[in-house]
């Protein structure tokens, strides 16, 4: 197992569509997988109404709400690939600015048959990844 670079891990995050943000609910831990781009270093995926993740939309004027954000890409048979773990704050995007650079068509498509009208952007502070790499004497 083999530490990654923060850059290195963001370059990883970037190539997948799919992870999982975890986050308080009812004062514990929750889990639920999202679909996500990048935007620079940050994190957008959408979220729906009433939904559980909802609550990551922070009130103005706020840091925004303590996530983890996960994604990995690890081979079932080798047990070989990578995964990245991101710790920051997630808030609501209200501003069409706000998306700058990211176009609009590059934007998080919402899970099939959800309206997932809201976007939430999850600011990284910690960056972590490892690399399982094979036995190079194997």
């Amino acid at each position: 197992m083999r530490p990654l670079e923060r850059s290195e891990a963001l370059r990883l995050l970037g190539s997948v569509s799919l992870g999982r943000v975890v986050f308080t609910r009812y004062a514990l831990p929750a889990v639920r997988p999202v679909n996500h781009v990048l935007d620079g270093e940050d994190i957008l995926v959408r979220v729906h109404d009433g939904g559980a993740l909802a609550a990551l939309a922070a009130p103005a004027g706020t840091p925004g709400v303590v996530v983890a954000y996960e994604a990995d890409e690890i081979d079932p048979v080798t047990h070989l690939g990578w995964s990245v773990v991101v710790t920051g704050y997630a808030r609501s995007v209200d501003d069409a600015d706000d998306l700058v650079p990211a176009p609009v068509e590059h934007l998080p498509v919402p899970w099939v048959g959800l309206d997932a009208p809201h976007l939430v952007r999850i600011r990284p502070d910690l960056v972590t990844g490892f690399l399982l790499e094979g036995d190079a004497d194997a």
